[in-house]
């Protein structure tokens, strides 16, 4: 199976990718766990500070049952360097051209971020049909989704950038919607005392809100 089949098929069971970001090996680890021991198992880990692939490349070599991949990738480079060190999906806030033939060159299933319909139709051209919708709740949120989804009958979306657990039925309910990503799942206050209960408790009722959904 190839890792853009294994990852949609995940997302489908669970239409929700969770971010993760920290420096700290060890901490990276432990919020993968929790989310994975709650049962989200497709993961981004987020490249916003100079540690983030260090636990990216650990949470791959310690946590097992994961599919994770590397967001917040903007250039060339990073995308290489990402994958590299182990990234199965490459995500990004916004289009590249460069990564995006390289992902597709690579069969690494990429997800630039758009919010126009000018980005949704040139990320079409490029080749790609799912993308990410970055920063959804800025961007014109639920509404914009539908005008997009009537025009671009092929496109999915990855609504990112906002989504939380009171607006996540309303995207979820949207066909065209594969998934939708969020830092929600991982509050920076938990992780800090250590409650990883608590990002397990999260993962299970944002899986228990989707699916009630999407039965």
């Amino acid at each position: 199976m190839s890792a853009k089949t294994e990852i949609e098929s995940r997302l489908a069971a669970a239409p929700i990718a969770p971010l993760v970001g920290a420096d700290d090996p060890d901490v990276a680890v432990r919020t993968a766990e929790a989310l994975r021991d709650g049962g989200l198992t497709v993961i981004e880990v987020v490249m916003r500070s100079d540690g983030a692939q260090r636990g990216m490349e650990a949470i791959i070599e310690r946590v097992e049952g994961l599919i994770v991949g590397a967001g917040t990738v903007l250039t060339l480079e990073q995308a290489k360097s990402v994958v590299a060190g182990g990234a199965e999906f490459v995500v990004s806030p916004g289009l590249v051209d460069d990564i995006v033939h390289y992902c597709l060159d690579e069969d690494i299933p990429f997800y630039p971020g758009t919010m126009t319909a000018g980005e949704v139709q040139r990320a079409y051209a490029l080749g790609l049909r799912e993308v990410k919708f970055f920063p959804a709740s800025l961007a014109g949120g639920v509404a914009m989704l539908k005008a997009f989804s009537s025009v671009f009958r092929e496109m999915r979306f990855m609504p990112t950038g906002g989504v939380s657990p009171e607006s996540l039925g309303e995207f979820l309910a949207l066909p065209s919607v594969i998934a939708c990503g969020g830092s929600w799942l991982t509050p920076g206050d938990a992780i800090a005392a250590g409650d990883y209960d608590k990002i397990t408790d999260l993962a299970r009722e944002a899986i228990k809100l989707a699916r009630s959904i999407r039965a």
